[in-house]
């Protein structure tokens, strides 16, 4: 580790840092602007001014930019030295020249990093008397809000939506004196980042546009660490909470995950907590005193009850059902077509000898085949990281350049001059084929062979694919070579296509790479949060279910945290409810199953409660509650624990746990623990309940055997204090009810984490998965997470968030998967429709939040230009689309790259519940379907193969 010296003391840094970086993580304070730990150096702002020496008898120096230089060995600097600091607050003069110090109404007020700099900068008086330049502000959509005039010409912006996200509609414009950054027309920024620049702006140019619609400022939010559920990727959040109501998501650092930033979905889905939506109290008011009679009373009488678990609900409340009701009487709550697709996933993982990647891996990898996913879409997080590898993959030393790799203006310089090694193979366009080495369109059997043809070109002992047309065995050849020298390979492929053939032939690509170069990375995306976790606790195919219903017949069926009618046909739907005696729904919100069930008990969603989820790499992490549960809204393994004890605790099929009866701590006598569990607080029953949770899945499930260290206990305190949620200048809840009282309430008790509803507490360094919110002194600012690192970009100290439960299997020999697919052949009686996911609007939750909802698009039917041209149809205009179980009538969208005879059905849309492409169907003009003028009918012109 280099040695620098800083005003002549001696420190060591982590090679390879500027003196930016590295001060600012030895605890020294440099103002910047430009430079951003996930973006590197350009040395735009000249903020970061320090004195550097020759060597210790150099008493003259010279400015240099922190930013931009390395912390080399035997580096001489000073931050205090009267020159440097005079030059840092002439620098921040003039950047606050035209600035309108409109800090009062400012969203960014108080969380503000140019308040921030201005201060530490020394800049205390304004002495600057002309008129200031003065711009228009834009309409950037439902989630940014635009000031122009605030803005300090830093280019963060531009460099992270262009450079980074890979959006082309945000630019710099500039005239003469004055700079621009805005977009050429008004209208959403059409990257699924664009929510980034909220926190990446260091003033108040780009605010949370939804925020401001229940605007309150950073010091009076409730926050606490979670876990983002509109994906299966697990990036970590900071829910903020006031009167009541969620306000906003910010980010939260995990290195290994999502880093510095959020998608869109992620960052401006949460609305659905508090929509009008919402399932706040029992219905009907005694649904808990009839569904514990009714689960007696089928234990008494041999009757059935059956759990419905639910892949967006916490492992705990999965797991709490099904000891409930007995492991044979859990049912996934999947469609038993995407539950298998699953569970080939982490079977793979498990049993095969490649490791599932995290997304900080992806952007460490050197070769890349993107195989039947759209990630852009169904795990928008992996998208940023894929452009960031492309990014960075150009390494300056093995280029003989010498660039390190924090120099961004430099690496961008290079960026475009070094071949991509992204290889794409979807079934239609994707975002991402605009930066790869090449692209592949076709159905999902060709894909399959494509990656059953590069493996074999791998490795030889992987099965030959044979009839291949000449120009798909040239695209794999060019696949296979462009792996053949790299030294971190990484496969990418998922559950979305809805093909277990692409599936297996990224395996047998991944497994190929290993074979041969020993180190190949497999990543599978799943759709929900808690998909993964689902299938590792297990359970019964949701179609034997509705085959049970009918014979032998079932007492009560309890669904949790899901909407069947989203995972099944209507009918079978209808006639399930129908023939099961009762059905309780726990839920959060109102849907169709909910409304068709019999009774309805109120769920806490994810910032209401605390739980437990797996993400796609196989990461366990815990999410804590935000805030308290409005009526008598509980996490569902909340009510499903208080069911089991008054029904005579879980069932007799499955062992008894220590979560299982009342429980009796160590040396307490029955009568005691009767008491405690009568307390009305319920605080010392509720302790430790979801630890014993944790501790019996252990036990049960050998995969959770590490899931009890996946974060501090519920007991934990540090120095004898919980973790407080609120900050030390929130402003206290008397004044939030007055109207109803003048005293102040007694906090809510939280029994189940070491966090506190109170801005009492221990103020220092939490644990790493117990930090609420970033902040430290003379540091408001998002930017404040650099405290809390042990470099700029590095871990958390203390370590980073959740554990890793899949690990590769140590094998000797690679068994390939053996069966290679039949090519796909066009059918002239139909076609084959394949699944399409859009970021908004395909996933359930986020689809509730007025903003998302507004961006969703359409229901449509995605067909090709073959098929445009043989139904003699156009853009907009109605088609048929005919299977066994469902007719719909949908208006055209032309799809120039998908395949003929192939059509494309959005998932999860309004009215498109309920269909699992892929599947057979015809396709037809609707009767009221007028021809297009032949000379609008669209031509090809792409060229694809």
């Amino acid at each position: 580790m280099p040695t620098i010296y800083i005003d002549n003391e001696a420190f060591e840094v982590p090679e390879g840092q500027n003196l930016l970086a590295a001060c600012l993580a030895l605890g020294f304070d440099i103002p910047y602007f430009c430079w951003h730990p996930g973006m590197g150096s350009v040395g735009a702002c000249r903020q970061c001014a320090i004195k550097k020496f020759k060597d210790e008898h150099d008493s003259k120096g010279e400015i240099v930019m922190a930013c931009l230089t390395p912390a080399d060995e035997g580096v001489r600097i000073s931050i205090d030295d009267p020159e440097a600091r005079a030059f840092r607050a002439a620098v921040a003069e003039w950047l606050m020249a035209s600035h309108p110090h409109d800090c009062p109404v400012c969203d960014e007020g108080g969380e503000c990093h140019l308040q921030d700099m201005t201060v530490m900068a020394g800049h205390a008086h304004r002495r600057y008397r002309f008129t200031k330049r003065t711009f228009p502000n834009q309409d950037l959509g439902p989630f940014v809000n635009h000031e122009m005039n605030r803005c300090i010409q830093c280019y963060r912006c531009v460099r992270f939506y262009s450079d980074y996200a890979g959006g082309d509609d945000l630019v710099a414009m500039g005239t003469r004196n004055q700079v621009y950054f805005g977009s050429h027309k008004d209208g959403k920024l059409d990257s699924e980042f664009s929510g980034n620049l909220v926190e990446v702006c260091p003033t108040g140019v780009f605010t949370d546009k939804t925020f401001r619609r229940h605007y309150t400022r950073k010091w009076d939010l409730q926050t606490a660490p979670s876990v983002c559920v509109h994906c299966g990727l697990g990036c970590n959040v900071f829910p903020g909470e006031r009167y009541g109501r969620l306000r906003c998501i910010r980010n939260r650092y995990n290195a290994d995950v999502n880093g510095y930033f959020l998608c869109d979905r992620g960052r401006f889905g949460y609305e659905f907590v508090n929509a009008d939506t919402r399932l706040r109290e029992a219905d009907p008011p005694d649904a808990v005193a009839a569904m514990i009679e009714i689960i007696i009373g089928a234990r008494k009488n041999g009757g059935r009850v059956i759990g419905i678990g639910s892949p967006r609900a916490s492992l705990e409340s999965n797991f709490a059902l099904r000891k409930l009701v007995g492991r044979d009487s859990f049912f996934v709550g999947t469609a038993g077509h995407e539950q298998r697709l699953i569970d080939t996933a982490w079977l793979m993982l498990k049993e095969g000898p490649s490791r599932s990647p995290s997304l900080r891996d992806l952007e460490q990898a050197d070769a890349m085949l993107v195989l039947g996913e759209d990630v852009t879409n169904t795990a928008p997080m992996l998208d940023y990281s894929l452009r960031q590898w492309l990014r960075r993959r150009p390494n300056p030393e093995r280029l003989g350049l010498g660039i390190p790799e924090w120099n961004d203006a430099a690496l961008g310089e290079i960026f475009h001059e070094v071949p991509s090694h992204l290889h794409i193979a979807t079934v239609y366009e994707t975002k991402l084929d605009k930066i790869a080495a090449q692209t592949y369109h076709a159905a999902p059997h060709d894909l399959a062979r494509l990656g059953f043809a590069v493996a074999h070109l791998i490795d030889s002992r992987a099965p030959a694919v044979n009839d291949l047309p000449k120009d798909i065995e040239d695209h794999a050849r060019s696949i296979a070579g462009a792996f053949e020298t790299a030294a971190r390979p990484i496969v990418v492929s998922g559950v979305s296509c809805g093909s277990q053939q692409v599936m297996r032939a990224a395996a047998n690509v991944a497994w190929s790479l290993h074979a041969r170069a020993g180190a190949a990375e497999l990543c599978f995306v799943v759709p929900e949060c808690n998909s993964l976790g689902m299938a590792l606790i297990g359970g019964r195919p949701l179609e034997e279910a509705f085959a049970e219903a009918a014979d032998p017949g079932i007492e009560l069926a309890i669904i949790i945290e899901n909407d069947l009618y989203r995972r099944a046909a209507k009918e079978s739907m209808d006639r399930f409810l129908r023939l099961c005696r009762h059905v309780v729904t726990i839920d959060h919100t109102v849907h169709a199953t909910a409304r068709a069930s019999e009774m309805r008990l109120p769920a806490a969603t994810y910032v209401e409660s605390t739980g437990t989820l797996v993400s796609n790499e196989g990461r366990a992490q815990r999410y804590y509650r935000a805030m308290a549960p409005q009526g008598e809204a509980r996490a569902s393994w909340e009510w499903l624990r208080d069911v089991s004890e008054a029904a005579g605790g879980w069932n007799a099929q499955d062992p008894e746990g220590s979560a299982g009866r009342r429980h009796r701590v160590a040396g307490q006598s029955e009568s005691e623990q009767d008491g405690r569990v009568a307390d009305p607080s319920g605080a010392e029953r509720d302790q430790a309940f979801i630890d014993l949770l944790a501790a019996e899945m252990s036990k049960d499930i050998p995969f959770f055997a590490p899931l009890p260290e996946v974060a501090p206990p519920a007991s934990s305190r540090v120095k004898g204090m919980r973790i407080p949620r609120e900050s030390p200048r929130f402003s206290g809840r008397t004044a939030i009810y007055a109207d109803k009282t003048v005293f102040e309430p007694k906090p809510p008790v939280d029994s189940e984490s070491p966090l506190a509803d109170s801005m009492e507490g221990f103020e220092g360094e939490a644990p790493a998965p117990l930090i609420p919110r970033y902040w430290s002194p003379g540091w408001n600012s998002p930017q404040a997470v650099i405290r809390f690192q042990t470099r700029a970009g590095g871990s958390l100290r203390g370590g980073n968030i959740g554990i890793r439960l899949i690990e590769p299997a140590r094998v000797g020999k690679v068994s390939h998967f053996l069966e290679v697919p039949p090519a796909f052949a066009v059918r002239p009686e139909g076609v084959l429709v394949v699944p399409s996911h859009h970021i908004f609007g395909s996933e359930e939750l986020s689809v509730l939040s007025p903003g998302v909802a507004g961006c969703a698009p359409e229901p449509y039917l995605g067909v090709g230009l073959d098929t445009v041209n043989s139904l003699v149809v156009g853009e907009g205009d109605p088609v048929l689309l005919k299977a066994e179980d469902f007719e719909l009538i949908l208006p055209v969208k032309i799809m120039p790259s998908l395949p003929d005879g192939v059509v494309a059905l959005p998932v999860g849309l309004p009215g498109l519940n309920g269909m699992f492409p892929p599947l057979s169907a015809q396709v037809t003009r609707a009767p009221e379907a007028e021809p297009p003028n032949p000379e609008q009918r669209p031509k090809r012109t792409d060229g694809h193969v």
